[in-house]
C-alpha cells in the first residue's frame, strides 16, 4: 500500500513493521525480524537479552576518519485503541490507510512514534548510495514503557561521537534537551461487602481526546481518570453508594480517553437524578474542548454479589480526587516549556488482593522537584493506609550549550529549506537522557517528521514531511566529515 509514496523504501519498511505486533513488552518477533534484517545485510549485528538491536554498518569511501555517528530510535509502540474496534494489538497488522497526505489507522494508534525512525534507519543500512561515517544503529526496547531497553543498553555500544535520536515529532525543530521521569503505583486496599441490590448503575466516559502525557500536558485536555473521581465526589455529597468496579485508561504515558465505573445504591432515583444534576454542570465547563465526549450512566443489571464498604468507597474516590495530576509548574528558564507534571494513566482493581492500584507518569526537568513529587505520592498513599510504589525513574538529558551536531542541523536546514530551524527542549521522556547520564560527552540532538496526536487513535503521520526529514538525515550524515 504505502511502498509508492517515495523514492525510497522507507514507507515499504513501515509498512512491514506494522505487520508485526510490537506493543512495550512484547517485541520479541520485532526484534528477531531486525536481527534477520542486519545479518540479510552481512552487517555487524547485536541482539542482547533485552530485545535491543544494534546494527554497524562501516563509513563510506572518504569518510573513515569522521566522527562516528549513532542512530537511534526504539522498536516498541503504544498499543491504544477505540473502545468499538475489535483488534488485537498481540497478533493482528495496525488497520493502516491513506487520506491524502496522512498515514492514518482504522481506529488504533499507528506506530509512527517510532516506527518511522526504524524505517529511516533499514533503508540507510540497506542503500548503497549515501555518504556517510561510521554507523552504529541502535533500536531500543521497551521505551514508551519505563526505556528498560535504553538503561539496559552496554556502553560498550555508546562508542560514537556523536548520536542522532528519530523519536521527535515536529519538523523544523530540534531538541536538545528532555524530561526525566518515573513510574509510581498508588495501591490503596478496600474492604468488601454482600451487595443487595439487583440493579446496580453503570457510569462510562468515553470520546476524550487522550494523547501523549508528556508532549500533550499542557493542552488542558481531560483526563477521564479524573473526571471520573471528580463526578464520583461530587455525588457522594449528595448521596451514599458503593463501587462494584473501577477502571480507566490502558497507558501510564497516554492520557485516558475513557473510564468507568458501576456502584450499588440504595436509592436508584436519587443517584441518577443527582448525577444528571452534577454532569450538567461539568459538561458545560468541558465541552468547548472536548467535543466528542460521550459520558452516560445506565442501569446494569448483572449480578454482582460483593461490592466496597461504604467507607472503602469514598477512600478510593478521596484518593482518585486527590491524585496529583497535570502541570505542576513550568520552567522559569524556557518560556512555554512545562517543567513537571503528572499523568494519571490507568486505573484498576485488584480483586484477589483487595485493592486499587493508580498508576502515574512522573516527569521533571528538575530532580528536586521530581523528589518533592514523589514525597507528595507518598503522603497521600499513607493517608488511606495504601503503599506507593516507584519504578522506572530515568534522567533529564541537561540541556548543553555548544554542539557541533546542533550547528551542523541548523545550518543544513537553512541551506536545503530556506528557513531558521528551531531549537527546543520537550517536556516528554527521550531516551537521550539516559544516553547522557553514560555518556556525558556524546554530542545528542533529537529530531523526526510531523506526526500529530501520537498515543491515540488519533495518531497519523505526513507524508511529504516524512520524505523531507529523511533527504534532510542524509543530507547531515553527508556533511558529518
Amino acid at each position: 500500500m504505502l511502498e509508492n509514496l517515495s523514492k525510497t523504501n522507507v514507507f515499504k519498511h513501515f509498512e512491514e513493521l506494522t505487520k508485526i505486533p510490537h506493543g512495550s513488552g512484547n517485541e520479541k518477533e520485532i526484534s528477531d525480524y531486525l536481527k534477520n534484517f542486519g545479518e540479510s545485510l552481512g552487517l555487524e549485528t547485536f541482539q542482547d537479552n533485552e530485545m535491543n538491536i544494534i546494527i554497524k554498518k562501516p563509513a563510506t569511501k572518504g569518510y573513515e576518519n569522521a566522527p562516528r555517528v549513532i542512530l537511534q530510535g526504539h522498536m516498541d509502540m503504544v498499543c491504544e485503541k477505540n473502545s468499538n474496534i475489535e483488534h488485537d494489538f498481540l497478533k493482528d497488522a495496525l488497520p493502516i490507510y491513506i487520506d491524502g497526505n496522512l498515514i492514518k489507522t482504522k481506529g488504533t494508534t499507528l506506530g509512527a512514534d517510532n516506527g518511522i525512525a526504524v524505517a529511516y534507519m533499514m533503508n540507510i543500512l540497506e542503500s548503497s548510495d549515501i555518504k556517510h561515517p561510521s554507523l552504529t544503529i541502535i533500536i531500543t526496547s521497551n521505551e514508551e514503557n519505563g526505556m528498560s531497553g535504553a538503561i539496559a543498553l552496554s556502553d560498550e555500544f555508546l562508542d560514537s561521537e556523536i548520536l542522532i535520536n528519530i523519536d521527535s515529532e515536529e519538523e523544523g525543530e530540534v531538541l536538545l534537551s528532555c524530561a526525566g521521569g518515573a513510574r509510581n503505583q498508588i495501591h490503596i486496599p478496600y474492604n468488601s461487602e454482600k451487595n443487595y441490590s439487583n440493579k446496580c448503575f453503570e457510569i462510562s466516559i468515553q470520546g476524550l481526546k487522550g494523547g501523549h502525557s508528556g508532549m500533550d500536558i499542557n493542552k488542558n485536555r481531560e483526563n477521564g481518570n479524573k473526571l471520573l473521581g471528580r463526578l464520583l465526589y461530587n455525588i457522594s455529597k449528595e448521596v451514599e453508594f458503593n463501587i462494584v468496579n473501577i477502571a480507566g485508561g490502558s497507558k501510564m504515558n497516554a492520557i485516558p480517553r475513557e473510564a468507568n465505573v458501576i456502584i450499588s445504591s440504595k436509592d436508584n432515583e436519587k443517584f441518577e437524578k443527582v448525577f444528571n444534576q452534577e454532569w450538567e454542570r461539568i459538561e458545560n465547563e468541558i465541552i468547548a474542548l472536548e467535543k466528542n465526549i460521550i459520558v452516560s450512566c445506565k442501569l446494569n443489571e448483572s449480578n454482582y454479589e460483593e461490592c466496597m464498604t461504604i467507607e472503602s468507597s469514598k477512600n478510593i474516590i478521596h484518593t482518585l480526587y486527590l491524585i496529583p495530576n497535570g502541570v505542576r509548574s513550568m520552567s522559569a528558564i524556557m518560556e512555554g516549556l512545562v517543567e513537571s507534571s503528572t499523568n494519571l494513566g490507568i486505573m484498576s482493581m485488584d480483586k484477589e488482593n483487595k485493592k486499587v492500584v493508580f498508576e502515574s507518569a512522573l516527569r521533571s526537568s528538575v530532580q528536586t522537584k521530581k523528589e518533592k513529587m514523589q514525597n507528595e505520592f507518598d503522603i497521600l498513599a499513607n493517608l488511606f493506609n495504601g503503599e506507593s510504589i516507584f519504578t522506572s525513574s530515568y534522567p533529564a538529558w541537561p540541556l548543553i550549550e555548544e554542539s557541533k551536531i546542533k550547528d551542523l542541523f541548523v545550518d543544513t536546514y537553512k541551506r536545503m529549506f530556506n528557513k531558521v530551524l528551531k531549537t527546543n527542549a520537550i517536556h516528554a521522556g527521550l531516551e537521550c537522557g539516559i544516553f547522557a547520564d553514560k555518556r556525558k560527552d556524546l554530542d545528542m540532538i533529537s529530531f523526526g517528521p510531523n506526526m500529530h496526536d501520537v498515543h491515540s487513535p488519533d495518531e497519523r503521520l505526513e507524508i511529504d514531511s516524512t520524505n523531507r526529514m529523511y533527504d534532510y538525515l542524509c543530507e547531515i550524515l553527508e556533511n558529518i566529515k
